[in-house]
């Protein structure tokens, strides 16, 4: 089974609670996401109401992969850098695949959706993330063409005494 991947689809009650709960069986699993377990939907809806704000101010993107059923089982948020010297490229934010779906090779599937979604958007040539050190993100995300480019020790703390490197991944879209 693939995903279908769908950039912009209509923001309904059912898809903000798909990905709601796609959110919190992400951050509960371990994933690096924003969040730490264990968290709840509740503790997810503001920040996620950011990126609707966002994504109705037109300054982001939402990218749904759903599975053979029509659940979401994967979402990617592309946002415009709104700095004027740098609207060339775009940050890729919380970069999820559901649990249940590791290891069938949908993280790339994802990213190449992402990537494929924002060739499509006029003027810009690169994608940028940042992800979590101590889980290994850089490397998948290496072996999917990101280049690392930059790392800062300690700027992400986890919980006290767990502190982990942020790092800067790059994907040029040329």
């Amino acid at each position: 089974m693939t995903l279908s991947f769908e950039l912009d689809p209509a923001v309904s009650p059912a898809l903000r609670d798909d990905v709601l709960g796609l959110w919190a069986d992400v951050s509960n699993e371990g994933g690096s996401v924003g969040f730490v377990p264990p968290v709840t939907a509740d503790d997810i809806r503001p920040e996620l109401v950011k990126h609707l704000v966002a994504m109705a101010e037109g300054r982001t993107r939402l990218l749904v992969g759903r599975d053979g059923t029509g659940v979401v089982a994967a979402t990617a948020f592309l946002t415009y850098n709104t700095h004027r010297l740098m609207k060339h490229w775009v940050w890729l934010y919380t970069v999820m695949v559901h649990p249940r779906h590791q290891g069938k090779g949908y993280g790339r599937d994802l990213l190449a959706a992402a990537a494929d979604a924002a060739r499509g958007l006029d003027g810009i040539e690169a994608i940028r993330l940042t992800c979590r050190g101590g889980l290994g993100l850089e490397r998948f995300y290496g072996s999917c063409g990101y280049k690392e480019v930059g790392r800062i020790p300690g700027a992400i703390r986890v919980a006290p005494g767990d502190d982990r490197d942020d790092i800067l991944m790059l994907l040029p879209l040329a």
